[in-house]
């Protein structure tokens, strides 16, 4: 028996180990993937702010490429109705656009009634002005003064372009972006790009001073204002605030309280910058949030490897029992049949000797050799009888059956056979049912033989109550013997269950009690037992009326 605890405390050790290694495993675990949620969520704080700048810019973005070519879709005809008709679309779809300067420019031999013009003939005839909800403002001397570096420097870019503009083939987008746009802080300038044979006329007219004609072209200068743009802030579960400020705008955090990042702002308004600011407990939540789903799939893991664990350990322990029940019962098995197997033979080898026996030892031995045959009978016969309960190979005799002289005979038979074995019994309000006579003598020669066997010396006593219960019969032995344990009265109708003690060492394979209840259960009836260590048991039997 020794070596089967050994085996026990190995293996619960190596379960323990498993359940330690397996909790190391999750806190190790939680805490790596809560560091790397928080390094990613960290890593999105410095990267999303790109998407959060195409969000804000995009009207921007369609300003610059679409709204403002379409000036070039006017070839030069503009004038002051049509681009206050333009002006008002800008002003109603693009917020950020503050003023417009519509440039009415002619090229050829500067006019007397030309602003300002350059040395390659090309020249502003007038200046108008729309702001959202005013009219507009024409040709005001300061104001255009106040211009013209605006008008010189992109009539020099179309003087040089059209110098060396190659008309056999289209301007490239990087000709035409730096020819005619000009792009400042603030401010866009915009010349509609001519024809390539407008390009060659221009060509011809400018080399030729002394000619009259004049051809015109528009340029439009947008003067901007970066807090027009409408912030989008596509991640507010990783910005708290998104404002606009300037490049230099740099306020200190002096308790790091909060975490910041920013991006410039492109083209006009490259001198402005998104900045994007989040408290760290805002940042915390979003890492708890995001670590939730994580932690769960974690935990639930670990749920799933105890859950193995001790499936594990439920089955070692099982099998440990059932080893150990298996164990006892060879034990035991082979001890009863040793002891009967030897008396036998010492008493055939007496029988067979070469000695004279008298009569009386003949009989004596005779004696011998039929109790101890009945002992193996009795063994085998139980052993035979339990498969067939098992197997549900034996059907169930019902006959009607006197109590009190069913009763008598097995009390009779056990005074007898135990001389100091004192039984008494009450039968109350029943005389006859309907059974088995023979599982039920089974039944009490079982429950007798135990109350006998696990009773002390001097308290070998026995009282059975017969009583009716609805449709019901009930047989209670009740004995003054050796009790047993609370945590021991579920085990001990389980096949080859033995509680350890001084009386059952020899003598039992632990099959008594699970015989009655497999015959119990077989008759469709109901056996417990109410027991108190050191006082005595009660076994109850509860069977069928019958008809």
């Amino acid at each position: 028996m020794k070596a089967q605890k050994n085996l026990y405390r190995k293996s619960f050790s190596l379960i323990t180990a498993f359940l330690v290694l397996i909790t190391v495993s999750l806190v190790v675990a939680v805490i790596i993937s809560y560091n790397l949620t928080a390094k990613y969520v960290e890593n999105e704080f410095s990267s999303k702010k790109i998407e959060v700048q195409e969000q804000t810019i995009k009207p921007y973005t369609d300003f610059f490429q679409i709204k403002i070519p379409e000036i070039t879709s006017y070839q030069g005809f503009l004038d002051s109705a049509s681009a206050a008709n333009y002006s008002a679309t800008v002003f109603k779809n693009y917020p950020f656009v503050r003023r417009v300067l519509f440039y009415d420019i002619q090229i050829g031999n500067p006019s007397a009634t030309a602003r300002f013009s350059n040395n390659a003939g090309i020249s502003v005839k007038a200046i108008y002005q729309f702001k959202p909800k005013h009219n507009k403002v024409k040709g005001l001397k300061d104001m255009a003064w106040s211009n013209a570096e605006d008008f010189r420097e992109m009539a020099l870019k179309l003087s040089n372009f059209i110098s060396v503009a190659d008309t056999s083939r289209l301007p490239t987008q990087d000709e035409i972006f730096h020819t005619f746009y000009n792009v400042t802080p603030d401010k866009i300038s915009y010349l509609n790009i001519p024809r390539r044979e407008d390009i060659r006329i221009y060509q011809s007219l400018l080399k030729h001073e002394n000619t009259k004609a004049f051809y015109k072209q528009n340029m439009m200068t947008f003067l901007l204002d970066a807090h027009g743009l409408k912030v989008k802030n596509t991640h507010p579960e990783l910005y708290q605030q998104v404002t606009i400020q300037p490049v230099v705008y740099d306020p200190l955090d002096v308790e790091g309280a909060r975490k910041i990042t920013e991006v410039t702002l492109p083209g006009a308004f490259s001198n402005f910058k998104l900045y994007f600011t989040a408290t760290n407990e805002h940042l915390k939540r979003e890492i708890d949030r995001r670590f939730l789903p994580i932690g769960a799939i974690v935990l639930l893991i670990y749920i799933f490897l105890v859950l193995i664990s001790w499936l594990i350990y439920r089955n070692l322990n099982v099998n440990l029992k059932v080893f150990k029940l298996q164990y006892d019962f060879i034990n035991n098995f082979t001890h009863e049949f040793k002891t009967p197997v030897s008396v036998i033979k010492i008493a055939g080898s007496n029988l067979k000797g070469d000695a004279e026996l008298s009569e009386r030892q003949r009989r004596h031995y005779g004696k011998i050799l039929d109790e101890e045959a009945d002992k193996l009978n009795e063994l085998m016969n139980k052993l035979l009888s339990f498969t067939q309960l098992e197997n549900r190979s034996i059907t169930v005799k019902r006959e009607e059956i006197d109590i009190r002289e069913f009763v008598n005979g097995y009390i009779n038979t056990f005074k007898i056979k135990y001389p100091d074995f004192k039984l008494e019994y009450t039968i109350d309000e029943v005389t006859r049912f309907y059974s088995d006579p023979v599982l039920l003598g089974s039944i009490f020669q079982n429950l007798m033989e135990n109350a006998y066997k696990y009773s002390h010396p001097g308290k070998k006593e026995l009282f059975i109550n017969i009583r009716p219960d609805k449709r019901n019969i009930v047989f209670s032995f009740t004995d003054k013997g050796i009790g047993m344990a609370r945590y021991e009265q579920g085990d001990v109708f389980k096949k080859f269950y033995r509680i350890e003690n001084q009386y059952n060492q020899n003598g039992s394979v632990g099959l008594g009690l699970a015989f009655c209840k497999e015959l119990v259960n077989f008759m469709d009836g109901e056996i417990t037992v109410d027991s108190k260590l050191n006082i005595g048991s009660t076994f109850i039997v509860t069977l069928p009326l019958g008809h």
